[in-house]
C-alpha cells in the first residue's frame, strides 16, 4: 500500500454533538416494548413465591380457561428443546454452571421462573399467572453466602460445600516471612452488600419465528446482538444464518444485558410453539427481584509494609456469592479480584485467592467493572494503614504508586502494566482540589464541631480484553454512489455513544464532513460480527476495525483520484470529502465524482482497482489487554448525630489515552461514579434470613439522585496506548473508583473517633452505630 494520508483529525479528539441525541432528547427512540408485530402475543413468567422448594406439580387448568390465554408452558414443555446453552464470550469449554430454562424439580431463589403464560396482552398473562397453581414442598434455603459452605444443604446437587468454582495463586505460607518481618501489617475483612445495575429500561424481548422460511427475529435489549444470534442459534439448534437479531436503543445495560439470561432462553424457546410474536417486557419488581445481583462479597485481605511505609506484600482471600444461577461462569471474574490486587502500587510480593459460592438468591451477573471489591479493599486498607503509621494517606501513595517511567511493570500476581500514570493522574487529582487548603479548612471545620473528610482511589482498569467473543471487530464502511458514507458495525445504541464516536473516527478516517456520515448499527442481518459494548471495549476495538477498513477505501478513492487527475498516488490529500493534489489547489475532485466512476464508469478505473467503493475489514489487536488508570477523589461532610453523608467536591483525574470525544469520555465517568456513590451510601438488594428479597419497589432500593450528587470535575492525562489511535476503555472505571472514594472520605471524616468501616452500604444507621461504638470504647478506656 502506498504512503495514502487522510488529512490531519478534524473531529476525533473534539466535543462534538451526539448523533442520537435529537431521536432520544425527543422521545423518537425505539425500544423493545415499542416494537409491535402482526398478532402479536405477550409473556409473563409465574415466580416462585419461595427461596428454596420442590415443585410437586403445576396445574394451569383455571389460567388456560381464561379468555384471551393461548398457552402455559413448563419446563417439561421448554426445558427438553435446549440443544446447547453455553456463551460465546466465555466458550465452549468452561466449566459453566447450571442454567435451565424454567425451574425443573426445585425452585432456588425468590423469583425463579417456574412457567410462562402467553396471552393476548399483557394484562391477561398477569392475571393468568396468578392463577397458575404450584404445588410447592417447602425446602431450607442457603439464604446466607457466607456460611453456605458449612450448610448441610445444597443449592444444586454436585457442587459439594455450594462452591461454584476456586482460583488462586501461590500458597499464603510462602509468604508468611514477608508479613511475619514487616513493620505494619494492616488485615481487615471488607464487606459489600449486594446491589444492581437498575438501567432505566428493564429486560425485553420480542421473538418472531417464521415457519415457512424456518427463520427467528428477535428484538431485544442487549449490549451484544450478535452474542444472542450465537446463542439462539445454539439453543435452538439453528443455523445461524436463520437467526436475526436487532437491537434499536438500549436504556442502558451495564452488564446485565451482556449475554442472555434464563428469561430470554424461554422466549426463544416459545416462540416456535406459539402462533405470533412474543413479547415479553419485565417489570420493575421482576427486574430488582430476578434480574440478578452484583458486588456480594467480602474479602480477608492483609497488606505489610516496612518502618518507611513502602509496601512489601499484598495477599488477598476473596469470596463472593454468585447466587442461584449465575451468568456467565463466576470463577473467572472473582480470579481477576485477586489478580488485580496489588493495583497501581509497586508491590513485590503477592498471592490471592477467591472462591464463588451458591446462595438461593438471584444470580450473579457482571455489572460495571465486575472485579471492582480489588480496589475497595486495597483502598480502604491503605488509608487504614496510614492512620497506622501517622502519616497522611497522600503521602504513604506517593511512596507507592507507580510513576510513568518505571513502566512496563508486572504486579507480583502476573498482570503486565504498561502506558498508564497512577502517580501522575494522583497528583493531579490532588492539585484540582488543593489538598493542603483541604487539610487545613478540614482542621478548622472539626474545630468548630463539624466532621469534614477526604478519600480517594488510584485504581488500573483492564479494557479491551481480547478474548473469545471480544477477541475481534469487523466493520464495513459503504461510500454511496453519492459520495455519502455508511459505516456498519456492531454496536448498538445503549449508552456509550458508540454511534458518535465512530461516525467521529469515520469522517477522520476518509477524509470527510461529519454530516455525511451516517451508522447502522445493532442489526445482525447486515452489520459485522462483533462483540458489543462490554469490557470496555467499543471505542479502542471499534477505531481498530474503522481504521483498517478505511485504510483500504483510501487506497482505492487516491488511486482513482490521481488517475483521473493525472497526478501521483503520493500526492493525492483527502480533505472535507475531496480528493486534492498535495500543492495544487485547483487540481481536486469531489467524493461524488469518484464514486461515480468506482460505480458507474468501470472502464474509466485504474488498473487493478476494483469497481465500486465498499469494503469489510477486521481488527484484532496485537495486546491481549490494554490497561487504563484513573484518581477519583472526594471531599464529604458527615452529620456524627444523623448520619448524613454531604458530598461536597468530587474530582476524577483520567486517563483512557487520547479522547475520541471528551463529552463521551466525561458521561460515561459521570455513569459510573453516581452508581459507585449509590454502592457506597445507598443502594442495597438485601435479603431476609428465609431468602427473601425486601428491597424490590424503589420505596425500598434507594438510588442517588442529582440532588446527592455533586458536580463531577474532570482532569485529563492522555499516554497513548499500543493499539489504534492510543484509544483506551473507560466505561468501567467510575464504578470502580468511586465506592472507595466515598468509603474513605467518610471514614477520614470519622477519624477523631477512631471509627474503622468494613461493611457497606454507609447508611445513616451504620454511621451513627459506628460513631457510637467508637464512643463507647473510648468511654471504657
Amino acid at each position: 500500500m502506498t504512503g495514502v494520508r487522510a488529512a490531519a483529525a478534524r473531529y476525533a479528539g473534539a466535543r462534538v454533538a451526539r448523533v442520537e441525541d435529537p431521536r432520544l432528547l425527543t422521545g423518537h427512540g425505539t425500544y423493545v416494548d415499542d416494537v409491535v408485530r402482526p398478532g402479536m402475543l405477550h409473556a409473563c413468567f409465574v415466580r416462585s413465591p419461595l427461596a428454596r422448594a420442590r415443585i410437586l406439580g403445576v396445574d394451569a387448568a383455571e389460567a388456560l380457561a381464561l379468555d384471551g390465554v393461548h398457552a402455559v408452558f413448563t419446563a417439561a414443555d421448554l426445558n427438553p428443546d435446549v440443544r446447547e446453552a453455553w456463551y460465546t464470550l466465555i466458550g465452549r469449554d468452561v466449566p459453566d454452571t447450571p442454567r435451565p430454562p424454567l425451574a425443573e424439580g426445585e425452585v432456588r431463589f425468590v423469583g425463579d421462573p417456574v412457567a410462562l403464560v402467553v396471552a393476548a396482552d399483557r394484562y391477561v398473562a398477569e392475571d393468568a399467572a396468578e392463577l397458575v397453581f404450584v404445588d410447592y414442598e417447602p425446602l431450607p434455603p442457603v439464604a446466607d453466602y457466607a456460611a453456605a459452605r458449612e450448610s448441610a444443604e445444597l443449592v444444586h446437587d454436585g457442587y459439594p460445600e455450594n462452591v461454584a468454582g476456586t482460583l488462586g495463586g501461590p500458597p499464603l505460607d510462602e509468604l508468611a516471612p514477608v508479613f511475619d518481618e514487616a513493620a505494619l501489617v494492616v488485615r481487615e475483612t471488607i464487606h459489600q452488600q449486594a446491589y444492581a445495575q437498575v438501567p432505566i429500561e428493564t429486560r425485553g424481548m420480542v421473538a418472531e419465528w417464521s415457519a415457512p422460511t424456518g427463520e427467528l427475529t428477535i428484538w431485544t435489549a442487549t449490549q451484544s446482538p450478535h452474542e444472542v444470534r450465537l446463542f439462539c442459534s445454539r439453543l435452538l439448534g439453528l443455523p445461524e444464518q436463520r437467526v436475526r437479531v436487532v437491537m434499536r436503543d438500549t436504556g442502558g445495560g451495564f452488564g446485565q444485558k451482556v449475554a442472555p439470561q434464563r428469561e430470554d432462553m424461554c422466549v426463544m424457546l416459545a416462540a416456535r410453539k406459539v402462533p405470533g410474536a412474543l413479547k415479553w417486557i419485565e417489570d420493575r419488581r421482576e427486574n430488582l427481584m430476578s434480574a440478578g445481583q452484583a458486588r456480594h462479597s467480602h474479602a480477608d485481605a492483609r497488606l505489610a509494609f516496612d518502618a518507611d511505609g513502602t509496601i512489601t506484600a499484598a495477599a488477598i482471600d476473596y469470596v463472593q456469592d454468585v447466587g442461584a444461577y449465575p451468568t456467565p461462569w463466576p470463577v473467572g471474574t472473582a480470579a481477576a479480584v485477586g489478580m488485580f490486587f496489588p493495583g497501581p502500587y509497586r508491590v513485590p510480593r503477592g498471592t490471592w485467592t477467591s472462591t464463588s459460592v451458591f446462595s438461593n438468591t438471584a444470580g450473579l451477573n457482571a455489572y460495571r467493572g465486575p472485579w471492582q471489591m480489588e480496589s475497595l479493599v486495597r483502598e480502604v486498607l491503605m488509608d487504614q494503614a496510614a492512620r497506622r503509621l501517622g502519616m497522611d494517606p497522600a503521602e504513604l501513595r506517593r511512596r507507592n504508586l507507580l510513576r510513568r517511567d518505571e513502566l512496563p511493570y508486572t504486579n507480583p500476581n502476573g498482570m503486565p502494566y504498561s502506558d498508564i500514570t497512577p502517580m501522575e493522574t494522583f497528583e493531579q487529582a490532588l492539585e484540582m482540589l488543593d489538598y493542603d487548603a483541604f487539610r487545613k479548612e478540614q482542621e478548622l471545620a472539626r474545630a468548630e464541631g463539624r466532621y469534614l473528610g477526604v478519600g480517594t482511589c488510584t485504581y488500573v482498569e483492564p479494557t479491551t480484553a481480547a478474548m473469545a467473543l471480544h477477541a475481534t471487530e469487523g466493520a464495513t464502511i459503504r461510500i454511496e454512489p453519492s459520495g455519502k458514507v455508511n459505516v456498519y458495525v456492531s454496536g448498538g445504541s445503549s449508552g456509550n455513544s458508540i454511534e458518535t464516536t465512530v461516525v467521529q473516527l469515520t469522517a477522520d478516517a476518509l477524509g470527510v464532513d461529519i454530516a455525511d456520515v451516517s451508522t447502522i448499527q445493532g442489526d445482525t442481518a447486515i452489520t459485522p460480527f462483533g462483540g458489543g459494548a462490554a469490557g470496555s471495549r467499543s471505542g479502542s476495538m471499534t477505531a481498530g476495525a474503522v481504521g483498517e477498513t478505511a485504510a483500504v477505501l483510501r487506497e482505492r478513492i487516491t488511486a482513482i483520484a490521481a488517475h483521473r487527475l493525472e497526478a501521483a498516488q503520493d500526492d493525492i490529500e483527502l480533505t472535507g470529502g475531496r480528493a486534492r493534489v498535495r500543492g495544487v489547489p485547483d487540481a481536486e475532485v469531489s467524493l461524488a465524482e469518484i464514486a461515480e466512476i468506482a460505480y458507474f464508469q468501470p472502464a474509466a478505473l485504474p488498473p487493478g482497482v476494483p469497481p465500486g467503493l465498499e469494503h469489510s475489514g477486521r481488527y484484532h489487536p496485537d495486546t491481549p489487554v490494554i490497561f487504563a488508570n484513573a484518581t477519583h477523589l472526594c471531599t464529604c461532610e458527615v452529620d456524627v448525630v444523623t448520619g448524613q453523608v454531604t458530598l461536597l467536591r468530587y474530582i476524577v483525574s483520567e486517563d483512557c489515552g487520547p479522547m475520541i470525544n471528551p463529552n463521551v469520555v466525561e458521561g460515561q465517568i459521570a455513569g459510573g461514579v453516581v452508581q459507585g456513590i449509590g454502592g457506597a451510601l445507598y443502594e442495597h438488594l438485601a435479603y431476609d434470613a428465609e431468602g427473601n428479597p425486601i428491597a424490590t419497589t424503589f420505596m425500598d432500593y434507594l438510588l442517588p439522585t442529582a440532588a446527592e450528587v455533586p458536580t463531577i470535575e474532570y482532569g485529563h492525562v492522555e499516554t497513548p496506548a499500543p493499539g489504534p489511535g492510543g484509544y483506551k476503555g473507560v466505561g468501567e472505571g467510575g464504578a470502580i473508583g468511586a465506592p472507595p472514594t466515598v468509603v474513605n472520605a467518610v471514614a477520614d471524616a470519622l477519624a477523631p473517633f477512631g471509627a474503622e468501616i468494613t461493611r457497606l452500604p454507609l447508611t445513616p444507621e451504620s454511621i451513627v452505630a459506628l460513631v457510637r461504638a467508637a464512643a463507647g470504647r473510648e468511654a471504657t478506656r
